[in-house]
């Protein structure tokens, strides 16, 4: 971990007044973007990354570049008191300059289970000083990831599910253990195919047909930018698959899906449904 980026929340609720909470906050990560909107303390954010488009106020905010890319400068213009962001954040140069500036940084786990979504939400509740409702929604979460544990105990399997990324033109990519894809999968009541791996690997024809999955997961934006379901299937060996063969192919928004935020349980929920839907 960068040295810099010290989780020390000084901004603990009840210890300091509303004049000492930061008022001028960029937040990089739609997660943690989500997170302040629902805390409904939004008036405190004076730009975001690219991934924050939801809710769709957050998408009208200022920009500061992709959440690994981030601009300097345009993180500085906005006079932010404090920048919030996950440990994914950089590049290192342009965060030591904003750290080099006196702009308190506060760095959030790049949340891919449960654990680290709970943590994340009681952090930044801690920051924005509002702890009791960050607590609330952690029980709301925890709620609604029961009911979906409800509905996967009374599966009889679990399917097989082969998670890929692909922008088109490039090589797509398979989620390994240790992914938030490979994690929603597991609280959908799937099985992640690809278990013999951690992180993101390249799909080759042969790996496909030997994963033989069920189901075939991908983002919606994924999916649009390799031509739809009739493009996803001319990717050497994905055709081939059970999953291909049978067009068991589920499509859901790469935030909601991905982004391990507020919305974990209901995206667990939705992805649930999926998977009995095309069964």
């Amino acid at each position: 971990m960068r040295k810099f980026f010290l989780l020390a929340l000084m901004f603990v609720s009840g210890t300091l007044s509303a004049a000492e909470l930061p008022s001028r906050i960029v937040s990089v990560g739609g997660a943690v973007t989500e997170i302040i909107y629902v805390l409904e303390e939004q008036q405190r954010l004076v730009g975001s990354d690219t991934t924050s488009y939801y809710p769709p106020a957050a998408a009208k905010l200022p920009k500061v570049g992709y959440q690994r890319n981030l601009s300097a400068e345009g993180i500085l213009s906005l006079n932010p008191d404090l920048l919030l962001l996950t440990e994914d954040a950089g590049p290192s140069p342009v965060l030591t300059q904003i750290k080099s500036a006196g702009v308190e940084i506060v760095i959030l786990k790049s949340a891919k289970s449960v654990a680290h979504v709970r943590q994340n939400i009681l952090s930044i509740g801690d920051v924005l000083g509002k702890t009791d409702q960050a607590l609330n929604l952690v029980k709301e979460l925890d709620q609604t990831l029961d009911k979906v544990s409800v509905k996967v105990s009374k599966q009889k399997h679990k399917p097989s599910v082969l998670f890929l990324t692909s922008h088109g033109t490039s090589t797509p990519m398979v989620a390994g253990l240790g992914t938030s894809a490979s994690s929603l999968i597991d609280l959908a009541g799937g099985r992640n195919v690809a278990d013999g791996f951690s992180g993101y690997k390249p799909l080759t024809p042969e790996a496909a047909v030997k994963y033989a999955p069920d189901i075939i997961l991908i983002t919606s934006r994924s999916l649009k930018m390799n031509g739809g379901k009739t493009g996803l299937l001319k990717i050497p060996g994905v055709g081939l698959t059970p999953a291909g063969q049978a067009g068991n192919i589920i499509h859901m928004d790469g935030l909601l899906l991905m982004g391990f935020g507020p919305r974990t349980g209901d995206a667990a929920l939705e992805l649930h449904k999926k998977i009995q839907a095309s069964l």
